[in-house]
Parts: structure tokens; C-alpha cells; sequence
């Protein structure tokens, strides 16, 4: 049973601090997005990957050793740890393949449709029964994903088609993360998630070994650890604040995306791009609203 500790309690009464915190996370979130783009431009994804899952499991073992030892590995849902484990890496592969090809607004603006996959897989994987103002939202977003995918277009590239297929993978991660919410504590869950990403490529990453430098050693630590502290903050800006308040906040991502962009690679997203986001987020806070209330019927009985 987990301990007091565990329990990450909501507290309600900072919304300001929620918010910052979630402003922080889109700069940690982008800025690893965006050293992963240099990075793989050097080397394969995978390894980029490797070195991504190499220092995120070893923040984690560290802080289950500082928690109380092996003892917070305990898990009563093993299957479902490594198949979240699994959704998860393949999501974070498919999306910094994607990178190599894309800019990162258009990679990040193409993400945000994570949301409108988890409201359509709660259905088989959940029992969950959705109305149709939420299927006409998730539409709509999809149309959005269409606005900034632009298949058949003179611009049209099968790699964007890879953060779609990347939101997708990480929106079976969270359903996972749903079901298995109420007996695994975050620690436990993180841990898990990190060691499996880590096994599952290090089982791959020799077939595409590229002799490291210190360069791109320190690059590949970087991304490690600006993704698990970005992480971490979203999940501590939760306790702050309903997610219903930071959701929208969460879009903002696109502004540090665009700004990493012309900084980095002097690319601006075009007005599609920015068109085809705004549809997604709208959908996806639409979503959450209906989805705040669907939750506030189920208390109430």
C-alpha cells in the first residue's frame, strides 16, 4: 500500500504558482525538443534516445534510493508498467524522428493532439462512453492535425505524419497511466517507464552506434535532464492547480517552440501551422472542459 508520502496531495490555493510552473515546463519540454534536433542531425535517433533514457534512469534510480531503496519498485501491475513503459519510448522515438525532418513548431503544433487521442481510446481500452460534443471536438482537432500536415500538398512530407503517430503512441501511455492510477505511485511509475525505455533501445542502439565525444555527451545528458525536470514540474504544477486552469497554458509550448525555432534554425512556423494549432488547442480545451464537467457529474452522483 503506498505511503502518506506517496499521495501527491491537490492543493488549489496557488493557481499563479500552477501556472508558472507550467510556463517553466514548456521551456525545459523545448528546449531538450530542441537540442534533440541538433543532436540528431548527428546521430540516429535512437542513440539520441539512448542517452535520453540513460540519464532519466539514472535520475530516477536515485531518487527511489533516496525514497527508501528497492522497496518503492514494488508494483502490483507489471504488465501494465511495461506497456506503459513501451508507449512512452516509442512515442519519444517517433517524435524525435520526426524532428530530424521538421521544425520544431510544426513537430510540437502536430503533438498537441495527444488530448483528442485519449478521449477516442478511453472508449475500448477504458469502457468510457463518450458524447457527441466531445466526438466533434476530437474531429475538429483532427481537421487542425489536416491544416498543419497538409498531405498532398507541394510541402507535404511523410515525416509529418510521425509527431501525429508519436501523440498517438503517448496517448496509449496515459490511458495506461489511467488505469493503473489508483495502486502505483508516480515515483514507481516514472522509474518503471524510465528502466523499460532503456532496456527496449538499448536492445537496438548497437545495430547504430556512433563513437560519442564529449559533445555529444553532454548534449545527450542535457536532454536527459531537462525532460525528466520538465516532467517533474508538470506534475508538481498539478498539485497547484486544476488541470482545467493550466490546460491552456499548456499551448503556449508553441510560442517557446517557435522562438527555440528562429533562434536555433531560423525557421518561423508558416500561418498554417499557426492556424491548424489554434483548431487543435481550441479542441483540446474544449475537451477538458467537457471532461471537467462529465467529472463534477460523477461526484455529485
Amino acid at each position: 500500500m503506498p505511503k502518506a508520502a506517496d499521495a501527491l496531495p491537490l492543493r488549489r490555493d496557488a493557481p499563479l504558482r500552477g501556472i508558472g510552473l507550467v510556463l517553466v515546463t514548456g521551456v525545459f519540454f523545448t528546449s531538450a525538443d530542441a537540442v534533440s534536433k541538433l543532436l540528431a542531425a548527428e546521430m540516429s535517433t535512437l542513440q539520441v534516445i539512448w542517452l535520453r533514457y540513460g540519464t532519466f534512469t539514472l535520475i530516477m534510480l536515485a531518487l527511489v534510493w533516496r525514497s527508501g531503496g528497492r522497496s518503492r519498485l514494488r508494483t502490483k501491475r507489471p504488465a501494465l508498467q511495461f506497456l506503459r513503459g513501451l508507449g512512452v519510448t516509442v512515442s519519444s522515438i517517433l517524435f524525435v524522428g520526426g524532428l530530424q525532418y521538421l521544425a520544431i513548431a510544426d513537430a510540437a503544433a502536430s503533438s498537441f493532439v495527444a488530448p483528442l487521442f485519449v478521449t477516442a481510446l478511453s472508449i475500448p481500452m477504458l469502457g468510457e462512453t463518450i458524447g457527441w460534443r466531445r466526438w466533434t471536438a476530437t474531429l475538429i482537432g483532427l481537421v487542425g492535425v489536416l491544416i498543419v500536415v497538409r498531405p498532398g500538398g507541394s510541402g507535404f512530407q511523410l515525416a509529418s505524419l510521425l509527431p501525429v503517430a508519436s501523440a498517438l503512441s503517448w496517448a496509449f501511455a496515459m490511458i495506461i497511466t489511467r488505469s493503473m492510477s489508483r495502486t502505483e505511485t508516480p515515483l514507481t511509475t516514472l522509474t518503471y517507464s524510465a528502466m523499460i525505455g532503456f532496456a527496449l533501445v538499448s536492445l537496438a542502439v548497437p545495430f547504430v552506434w556512433r563513437p560519442l565525444t564529449s559533445e555529444f555527451l553532454l548534449m545527450g545528458l542535457f536532454i536527459g535532464v531537462s525532460s525528466t525536470v520538465g516532467h517533474w514540474l508538470l506534475v508538481t504544477a498539478f498539485r497547484y492547480a486544476d488541470a482545467s486552469l493550466l490546460a491552456p497554458f499548456s499551448y503556449l509550448q508553441l510560442l517557446w517552440a517557435s522562438a527555440f525555432g528562429y533562434l536555433l534554425f531560423t525557421v518561423l512556423p508558416d500561418i498554417w501551422t499557426l492556424v491548424g494549432a489554434v483548431i487543435i488547442a481550441a479542441s483540446g480545451l474544449y475537451t477538458a472542459h467537457r471532461e471537467r464537467i462529465r467529472g463534477k457529474r460523477i461526484v455529485g452522483g
